[in-house]
């Protein structure tokens, strides 16, 4: 391995371990204004709740993850960029398997394969209604993808490094339903990753890890 991708991985984990920038960086990432934001813990019996995967792995001496495009569908996320996940079902058993399952079925992605470094804070998406826990995973290879037609249209395969491009974020101001807002967005390959998928990321991109890997590239 990598000797900078060793070291990054080691302080990751021990990243996920600690306290975790929360709900400030996320929100850095959210529209504003944000209505339903509630906290996690006091989301109640009738919210849904789901797992995604935020998933790296080594390609070509730099490290990746990968983010879908929904196919389109009579759903609030239709068409819409995000990390592999999905509701959760009893055999899960808890929501990084959810996770892990997901993955497996929409991007071909062996779970048995995949090590668990920890987890983001959970995320509650008012649109849904669905409570999210973010699970970050390492591979240590490039996996063989095999996407499903069904639930994605397209697989983007994203080195981190570009989400702490500059050049990369944006702000608009967009009509979301019932509201102006102005809204915050990575421009990934032609893709506006935004909204939930973006604050997840903003809260994975704030650890001190991600921002120690940028400085030892530079």
């Amino acid at each position: 391995m990598d000797p900078t991708h060793s070291s990054f991985l080691a302080q990751l984990r021990a990243d996920l371990q600690g306290p975790l920038p929360g709900r400030p960086a996320q929100n850095r990432m959210a529209p504003r204004p944000r209505p339903g934001d509630i906290i996690p813990e006091q989301a109640g019996a009738h919210v849904r709740r789901g797992g995604v995967l935020l998933l790296l792995y080594p390609r070509e001496g730099q490290i990746y993850l990968p983010l879908i495009l929904r196919q389109t569908y009579d759903g609030v996320h239709s068409g819409q960029v995000g990390l592999p996940g999905g509701g959760y079902e009893e055999a899960d058993g808890d929501l990084t398997q959810t996770a892990l399952r997901e993955a497996h079925e929409e991007i071909g992605v062996p779970p048995e394969e995949v090590e668990v470094l920890g987890r983001l804070s959970p995320l509650y998406i008012h649109a849904s209604n669905f409570l999210v826990q973010p699970t970050v995973g390492w591979i240590g290879y490039r996996p063989a993808f095999h996407i499903d037609p069904y639930e994605v249209a397209r697989l983007l395969e994203v080195p981190l490094l570009t989400f702490l491009d500059p050049s990369r974020l944006r702000q608009e101001e967009w009509q979301l339903r019932d509201r102006v807002a102005l809204v915050p967005f990575f421009d990934i390959e032609g893709q506006t990753v935004w909204g939930a998928t973006a604050m997840i990321l903003g809260e994975f991109l704030a650890l001190p890890a991600v921002q120690a890997l940028k400085q030892a590239v530079n």
